[in-house]
């Protein structure tokens, strides 16, 4: 095999997965799932093949039809892209495994349909997260868009309109980015991010660069769900199916994390970006405010699943943060959010789907502590995953907060430092309220005098004395144990996750 060719490999993978499932799944619809495995499998490898190529030998550039850059369309793995293949492709690959019953059992007559919009979406993201072209990221942007606006129709009675607002206001963050890219284009003349990096400097005084620029971090900010234009994550989170769910909650606003990153860190001068311009101080101050005001709504969420969306705006907010800090440690911080909050949100949108799978719901109201005793396992991956949200030691999610109020600190952001010490306070309230349903004794109602006594049918379940197993099956289990026990592993491995993956991916002039 031959290493230069991993870029194109990695995308070609999942178009080739999309194009034969429909025609396999025609004969078998186990086929169409057996193909989706076995593209992300062989993706999966590709990326890993690249980073470890690319962390000993260089970056690989790959040029599309041998024309070489500016003038043609470029594709680079670098410590960065190849981080990211990794992380889209092993998530999904443990989200494909949990699937496979779950789909079956909420959506029997999508089952194709599900997993060929999958691979066009991992196509798009994967593309994006490769492409060194500005224009070539808008068209797998919406290759990735569109697949994912069909992904969350795919759900209840409610999803189709959540779709329609997440197409909306999708539609919207393309039309900006495009824009600014146009701006971008008409005044250095190029679409090479790598071209466009030695140009930009002698035109940071242009107005249009200034507006490109602010247009491309506003088209992405929407596509991040960066506060306040979080509107259409709560609901299309909350709608779609729990395949659907569990598939975009963990690598969808990641990838649109990353072209900031690739943009304000890659392409433009840091400098220029939070001295001049101000917009990194913006990008982090409205990642401050999403932290606190979806933390606040996620507290006053019944359901399990809605509360998690709204999680996810706040999530969301911890990485903006990072990129607002503009530092050594804010970045650092940020990309080891990603991939913790990737493990952490798919294994708590898994859980979500096996309450679902076997109890018929994730009403955090109706639920009681039997679970402890008829779902014992999963309740267990809640705790774990939960108490890996809220930043306790030695889970992943206390390291990357830890290294974002280091970044805080060294720069006297103490705003950004009370922000992520408050919504710790916020994380542990909505967590520790599920965990109470799951674990604690209901206290008994004391009945008024006038009232006759009545049976309470929550309190006569928990009371029993026996009470039989019902966990899900082993193919949605074992994926959400081993991302539960994932989080302890990514904790206790931060220093060599950080010392070997992240720093060489910190530009020098940072």
């Amino acid at each position: 095999m031959n290493t230069l060719q991993l870029p194109i490999l990695i995308i070609i993978a999942f178009l080739f997965g999309a194009l034969l499932i429909p025609l396999l799944g025609y004969f078998a619809r186990r086929l169409g799932y057996i193909t989706a495995l076995i593209a992300t499998a062989l993706s999966l490898f590709f990326s890993i093949s690249g980073l470890m190529h690319v962390l000993s030998e260089g970056r690989i550039s790959y040029h599309l039809a041998g024309w070489m850059p500016p003038f043609g369309i470029e594709l680079i793995l670098d410590p960065l892209s190849a981080f990211m293949c990794v992380l889209i492709t092993g998530i999904t690959f443990v989200v494909l495994i949990f699937s496979g019953r779950m789909v079956e059992h909420e959506t029997p007559d999508k089952t194709i349909s599900y997993y060929t919009l999958t691979m066009l979406l991992l196509a798009g993201l994967c593309g994006m997260v490769l492409t060194g072209d500005l224009f070539n990221l808008y068209v797998f942007l919406e290759i990735a868009a569109l697949a994912g606006y069909a992904l969350v129709a795919i759900g209840d009675k409610r999803a189709p309109v959540a779709a329609f607002r997440y197409l909306t206001l999708g539609t919207v963050g393309a039309a900006f980015y495009l824009l600014g890219v146009a701006f971008i284009f008409i005044s250095t003349g190029s679409l090479n991010m790598g071209d466009v990096f030695k140009v930009l400097p002698l035109l940071e005084d242009s107005r249009a660069v200034i507006v490109g620029l602010t247009l491309i971090v506003l088209g992405i900010g929407l596509k991040m769900a960066l506060f306040p234009m979080h509107a259409w994550m709560p609901d299309a989170y909350a709608y779609a199916s729990s395949a659907a769910t569990a598939l975009l909650a963990p690598i969808g606003t990641k990838v649109a994390a990353y072209v900031l990153f690739r943009v304000m860190f890659y392409m433009v001068d840091p400098d220029f970006l939070r001295h001049d311009l101000h917009i990194a101080q913006i990008v982090g101050y409205l990642g401050a405010i999403g932290v606190l005001w979806g933390s606040i709504l996620a507290i006053c969420q019944k359901e399990l699943k809605l509360m998690l969306a709204y999680s996810s705006v706040a999530q969301v907010g911890y990485i903006a943060v990072g990129i607002g800090l503009a530092s050594p440690l804010g970045f650092i911080g940020a990309i080891l959010h990603a991939l913790n909050h990737a493990c952490m949100k798919a294994c708590l949108f898994f859980v979500s789907g096996s309450l679902r799978f076997k109890v018929g719901h994730s009403s955090i109201t109706d639920m009681n502590n039997s679970l402890r005793k008829t779902m014992p396992w999963t309740s267990a991956a809640f705790v774990l995953a939960a108490i890996s949200m809220i930043g306790l030691p030695p889970t992943a999610g206390f390291f990357s907060k830890w290294y974002l109020a280091l970044g805080a600190i060294e720069q006297s952001n103490w705003i950004f430092l009370g922000v992520l010490l408050v919504s710790t306070l916020l994380n542990a309230a909505y967590f520790f309220k599920v965990i109470e349903r799951m674990y604690l004794k209901p206290q008994p109602r004391v009945a008024a005098p006038s009232e006759e006594p009545s049976e309470d049918p929550v309190q006569e379940l928990t009371d029993t004395t026996h009470v039989n197993r019902n966990e899900a099956p082993a193919s949605i289990l074992l994926p959400t144990l081993t991302l539960s026990l994932s989080l302890l592993v990514l904790g206790l491995a931060n220093a060599w996750i950080v010392t070997h993956l992240i720093l060489p991916m910190i530009p020098d002039w940072l």
